[in-house]
């Protein structure tokens, strides 16, 4: 399924003026200089032959945490003034923010409760463990870790750091954006996983702001597609939570969304939705073409690409924002494969 945004929207945009600037990006870049990953973008000879465009990827994998939400974590918290580090951490998370939020907590020297549901793949479960953090496993769902951060944040009082929904989160994941255009200088398309829109809407701003001719398009799965149910509604809508082989990009965005839904709604030109097959194909060809451990989540640009579900119109970037895949899954995967 394909959802491209017209020439000429018909609606009006009831609040245009975005909720995170450019200014705040570029601030986030500044706190968390030394602390990040500045990660490659390396060109892709298979992929730029399918699309008949030269493609790159932008191999947040090489972050310390695997996965890009270290920028996002690491600009929030540092962002925070002492007495409410020292009060300790606490965030939901479906793996990878709270592996970030663990880590940065590690390395700053602050105490971390990470809340995350049963739907949470067991090795990242485990690496946030090994980074010291308390972990606690609440139902079935985002939402229902959320739920717990919640009680957590009125019982003890520590300090919540939201995996999107949040302006300082958003703009260290904007950093991604700054460095696609200081590395890229004439890209045309950026194709982002799209979860909650921390990472997407964080990329938009730096990138539309930059390059306001660049098209940014949302990738995700059709299982449980929060962000582009919401978009379709016009409003934040309850979405169940299904398995996925994306399991990084599950849960709701949240009913009482501030900050992501409108920078999604405004600011890309698109939403693609990959079957789970073209999401493992994904997978599969970053592992014998690209020589990359990459996670669903991380995959779902490239998928999309090889499922010819969208069109490149220049020089593209592709986010592989994660490899934190459980080994046996990987290994499954790779062995089935049809090349």
């Amino acid at each position: 399924m394909t959802i491209m945004k017209s020439a000429s929207p018909s609606r009006v945009i009831e609040n245009p003026v975005p909720p995170v600037s450019l200014r705040a990006v570029e601030r986030a870049a500044t706190r968390i200089a030394g602390r990040v990953v500045r990660t490659p973008l390396v060109p892709s000879p298979t992929l730029s032959e399918r699309a008949g465009q030269p493609v790159y990827l932008k191999l947040e994998t090489r972050q310390p945490i695997g996965a890009f939400k270290l920028r996002g974590a690491m600009n929030a918290i540092l962002s925070l003034d002492h007495a409410a580090r020292r009060r300790g951490l606490v965030t939901a998370s479906t793996g990878n923010h709270g592996r970030a939020v663990a880590y940065a907590a590690r390395e700053l020297g602050v105490p971390a409760t990470i809340c995350m549901s049963s739907l949470v793949p067991a090795n990242k479960v485990e690496a946030i463990r090994s980074l010291g953090a308390d972990i606690r496993i609440v139902g079935v769902s985002q939402d229902d870790a959320q739920d717990e951060v919640e009680r957590l944040v009125q019982t003890l009082r520590l300090t919540p750091i939201p995996p999107f929904d949040d302006v300082d989160v958003v703009a260290g994941q904007g950093t991604i954006g700054l460095e696609l255009v200081e590395d890229l200088p004439d890209l045309a398309t950026v194709l982002v996983p799209l979860s909650g829109g921390g990472l997407a809407g964080g990329i938009a701003v730096a990138v539309k702001a930059l390059k306001p001719q660049a098209r940014i398009i949302g990738i995700s799965m059709e299982r449980g597609a929060a962000m582009h149910a919401a978009i379709a509604a016009g409003k934040p809508v309850a979405t169940r939570e299904e398995e996925t082989l994306a399991d990084s990009l599950g849960g709701g965005i949240g009913l009482s969304n501030r900050v992501t839904f409108a920078l999604c709604r405004d600011l890309l030109d698109g939403i693609v939705l990959l079957t789970e097959d073209e999401i493992a194909a994904g997978i599969r060809h970053a592992a014998y073409e690209e020589g990359e451990v990459v996670e669903g989540a991380g995959a779902v640009g490239i998928a999309a690409i090889l499922a010819d579900k969208v069109q490149l119109l220049g020089p593209t970037a592709v986010i592989v924002s994660g490899g934190n895949i459980d080994p046996e899954i990987h290994r499954n995967l790779i062995g089935r494969s049809t090349r």
